[in-house]
């Protein structure tokens, strides 16, 4: 009788680590999710993971300087636009996209991709439908967690360490 309940234990055991290994919320890089509508009536969505940098090096360790990131961690981070628009002034359709970024010291590229349900480690350039440059800045206090935010007039900013970049969704 012990040892059908202590198997009994055991099994239960178990199946609550699989049922927290499900609970995206239970992550090291925890989901995140940010729906806006700016004052010109475009809805901007955008859902992404947010990592830690746990004292890696940014630019080496994590999100390294001219290699593709995926902007964000475990699957790859979505934007979602539901009317067309201009990014820094270049076109780009109503749709849902993946993001990815290249970092750099003075200038980081944002990449729009088309193929958006997959990993974020997941990235074929043959796929990109818009990339822009944006200016690297400096942030006046260091942001230990990955954030991404939208202001009302379409401005998106991506934030970390001690850098931020953004551009404007009009």
């Amino acid at each position: 009788m012990k040892r059908k309940l202590v198997l009994g234990a055991l099994m239960l055991f178990m199946a609550l680590g699989v049922f927290a290994q499900q609970d995206k919320s239970k992550r090291a890089s925890p989901p995140d999710s940010i729906h806006v509508t700016t004052t010109s009536g475009l809805t901007i969505s955008i859902n992404y993971s947010r990592p830690y940098l746990k004292g890696r090096k940014l630019g080496e360790e994590v999100a390294p300087i001219g290699k593709v990131w995926r902007t964000g961690a475990n699957e790859a981070t979505t934007v979602e636009l539901n009317k067309d628009v201009t990014i820094e002034g270049k076109a780009l359709k109503a749709g849902k996209y993946s993001l990815h970024s290249i970092p750099g010291e003075q200038t980081s590229t944002i990449i729009f991709n088309k193929v958006w349900k997959k990993s974020g480690l997941d990235y074929d350039e043959k796929e990109d439908v818009l990339r822009v440059d944006v200016p690297t800045e400096q942030n006046s206090q260091s942001v230990e967690q990955f954030t991404i935010s939208v202001s009302k007039d379409g401005r998106i900013e991506l934030a970390w360490g001690n850098y931020k970049m953004g551009f404007t969704v009009k």
